[in-house]
């Protein structure tokens, strides 16, 4: 331990969890300054320890204490770090580990996260340009595979085709070299007898139009027709090339028909998240200003449902009203709402109301928009909020470094999605939309 190890108190009842958060706290190299079970502790008690950072193990028992901490909890200057009991005492093998050094990162106060051995050559995560500049500035010509590569390093999520013209081009290692052309064009045929014409491999590439594999650039009929003079042959490249040109010209690259809302429909900030994201959500919340001036949405997947309880856990974060979502009710500016999962939205003339079932993606007006996708979001939702993208919202996914479940924000960012810690990302809407 450092001189200057930061000072951590853990706030967990009796049994595992308790025990493997108190043990991965005495082995990361902070000073545990107190280790209290929250319902027999007192506030000046954990005051007098003063902590830098504050441990939670949540169980019902716990949430319903928080309340007298609140002087505490609520200091700007302290961590809050919440934990799921029951969850902390059921990680086993990989997801323990990886529960471990993510931990670890948070009790040091930094993001590496990576298992040892394991670290980039360069930089973790790609920060990708803005998607409007991202499609305004896209060249077919110069555009890689690469680009288009999905986070986890699986086959390229748009198949590019790789015209090979051929024209001109030499001969392929290995390959025998063609005969010599007699002056008549022509060379005897094996079977003796009569002779057959026979092109240049450059010509033919241009008479017949080859392209890469089983694709051809001009109509097969046409291209078997033969070129007798090299007049003709450099009018059909001529023909060839305007023809692919046009065909060229006439491809869709992206679908980049904006996604309309109801033009009269004030949009709002949907903040979506799975395993790992409570804690960004709460770092997200606790940056918004309090006269921020949108709704946020907050569609976090929890084991177990236990919506209610995680509205009493974001409203310790922000200073905005936090409301559980419930059918038939008002979308409210300033106001941030948590959606179960059966709970959607219907956008009207009117504004936004919550309905059952459907997809929030689909009713939210993209125009007045954002889209946040941090840890644990449900990466097939991908598609639909680059869509939003092109409807002018703002899209954007947690950075990777500190992201417990990164798959879906590193998938936006290679989308063209913007990325940055919680606390980064409120400060971009709270510049979008001052209060």
């Amino acid at each position: 331990m450092t001189d200057n190890a930061r000072r951590v108190a853990l706030l967990a009842r009796p049994g595992v969890a308790a025990d493997r958060l108190r043990e991965m706290i005495d082995e990361a190299g902070v000073e545990r300054v107190l280790h209290a079970d929250p319902t027999q502790l007192d506030t000046p008690e954990l005051i007098a320890a003063e902590p830098q950072v504050v441990v939670i193990a949540l169980d019902p028992a716990t949430e319903d204490v928080l309340e007298r901490f609140d002087a505490v909890l609520g200091d700007p200057m302290i961590d809050v770090i919440y934990e799921e009991a029951e969850l902390a005492a059921a990680r086993e093998g990989w997801d323990a580990a990886r529960w471990k050094r993510h931990l670890v990162a948070k009790l040091l106060g930094h993001r590496d996260v990576l298992p040892p051995g394991t670290e980039p050559e360069g930089e973790a995560g790609v920060v990708a340009a803005p998607l409007q500049s991202l499609h305004a500035s896209f060249d077919p010509v110069e555009a890689e595979a690469g680009d288009y590569g999905n986070a986890r390093g699986d086959a390229a999520s748009v198949d590019l085709i790789d015209f090979d013209l051929a024209f001109g081009m030499p001969a392929q290692e290995g390959a025998e070299p063609a005969p010599e052309r007699a002056a008549d064009d022509s060379i005897p045929d094996d079977a003796g007898g009569h002779h057959a014409s026979q092109q240049s491999p450059s010509a033919s590439a241009a008479g017949l139009g080859i392209g890469s594999g089983n694709l051809s650039l001009v109509d097969d009929d046409d291209a078997a027709v033969p070129t007798s003079s090299s007049r003709k042959a450099g009018d059909r490249f001529q023909h060839d090339m305007a023809d692919l040109e046009r065909r060229i010209s006439t491809l869709e690259l992206v679908d980049d028909t904006p996604v309309r809302g109801p033009e009269q429909a004030n949009g709002a900030v949907l903040v979506m998240a799975g395993i790992g994201g409570p804690d960004a959500v709460r770092q997200f919340l606790g940056a918004l200003p309090g006269d921020f001036p949108r709704p946020v949405l907050v569609q976090q997947r929890l084991d177990g449902g236990r919506h209610d309880r995680l509205v009493a856990q974001m409203q310790r974060a922000t200073q905005l009203p936090v409301r559980l979502a419930e059918v038939g009710h008002a979308v409210l500016p300033a106001h941030v709402y948590v959606l179960p999962t059966e709970v959607g939205l219907k956008s009207g003339s009117d504004g936004m109301s919550f309905v059952e079932g459907g997809s929030l993606l689909d009713a939210l007006p993209s125009a007045d928009s954002a889209v946040l996708m941090l840890s644990g979001s449900d990466a097939e939702l991908v598609d639909a909020v680059v869509k939003h993208g092109y409807g002018g919202a703002l899209i954007a996914g947690q950075a990777p470094e500190g992201c417990y479940d990164a798959a879906a924000p590193a998938e936006l960012a290679a989308r063209g999605g913007q990325t940055g810690q919680p606390a980064e990302l409120a400060s971009r809407l709270a510049e979008r939309w001052p209060g």
